[in-house]
């Protein structure tokens, strides 16, 4: 049996129309999706498409690409389709919380949706982004996030708030959000105070406020899109790091990024973003099929493509 099945076409919405019989006609049938624009370059079809097959499921995962006018009425056009539910990157992510027939209580906080699960003809949204850190975080550096004094540049953003409310969920001894915009990181900080009586500081990218912020923490993250492009600065610029530090960087640019770089230099443990993939991915396979999902079959198939 192949784990690591071909990926194929980039789908349309118009594929979808009259009841997605394009996808029908696969072998095996494509009842899952990712929906994003740009979503060409996305790894999630790789994994998923392996976690099929290992656990011998007859449905296919494809890419389609939607952008943010088609999105409303491509969301709609699932069920007809018999899809069993999709995953949302960007733009989506966010328009979909009011689309949605019900939401968890995980996605609610933070305020977006990253999987759709299709029961009963309703939309049934989730986010699997902060679950999928933790996870990240005990995989990678062998402590629960629960431990950690957390410093999130880029926190009150879209990955960096589902981050920061897990963050909150765990209860962690402390969270920093560091964001250009002081406002921006204040209201989030408020928001989580109020709902979950959590205390959260909000600061901004100031060299010597950021210094302090640094001295304080264990962990450090990267949710801004600092790194996905080549060439791009680290987040932290010229700032010390520490060895005893943990550096996260939620990007993952096939290579390795200036932050990484510079968490390496200081003889800092760092990881890159893969690993939130992984288990972001995991999360909603078993959202999907209330079973758990074949990790290591998913890892493998994210290694062959990651080289």
């Amino acid at each position: 049996m192949s784990t690591h099945p071909k990926v194929p076409k980039v789908y349309t919405p118009k594929d979808l129309a009259g009841g997605g019989e394009i996808f029908r006609r696969l072998n095996p049938p494509a009842r899952l999706a990712i929906f994003g624009d740009p979503v060409a370059k996305s790894a999630s079809p790789f994994i998923q498409n392996a976690a099929l097959g290992e656990r011998g499921i007859d449905s296919k995962y494809v890419r389609v690409h939607v952008t943010a006018e088609d999105f409303s009425e491509s969301l709609a056009a699932l069920p007809k389709a018999d899809f069993l539910g999709c995953n949302l990157t960007m733009p989506h992510k966010l328009a979909a919380l009011p689309l949605m027939n019900s939401v968890s209580k995980e996605a609610n906080l933070m305020g977006a949706i990253n999987t759709v699960a299709i029961r009963d003809g309703k939309l049934e949204g989730f986010n699997t982004d902060g679950p999928g850190f933790a996870a990240a975080i005990k995989e990678e550096f062998g402590m629960p996030l629960s431990s950690l004094r957390v410093l999130i540049l880029g926190g009150a953003g879209g990955a960096g708030r589902a981050i920061t409310v897990q963050c909150a969920l765990e209860k962690c001894p402390s969270i920093t959000i560091a964001n250009r915009t002081l406002e921006k990181g204040t209201a989030l900080a408020e928001e989580i105070g109020k709902r979950l009586g959590v205390g959260v500081d909000a600061i901004t990218f100031d060299q010597e406020i950021l210094t302090k912020a640094l001295e304080a923490s264990d962990l450090i993250v990267n949710a801004t899109p600092l790194g996905m492009k080549e060439g791009d600065p680290s987040p932290l610029s010229d700032l010390h790091l520490g060895k005893n530090h943990l550096v996260y960087d939620t990007v993952y640019n096939g290579g390795t990024t200036a932050l990484i770089t510079q968490a390496r230099d200081a003889g800092s443990k760092s990881a890159s973003g893969l690993s939130m993939l992984l288990h972001q991915g995991a999360k909603a396979f078993e959202i999907w099929f209330g079973e758990p999902a074949p990790l290591e079959t998913m890892r493998e198939a994210l290694k062959k493509i990651a080289g």
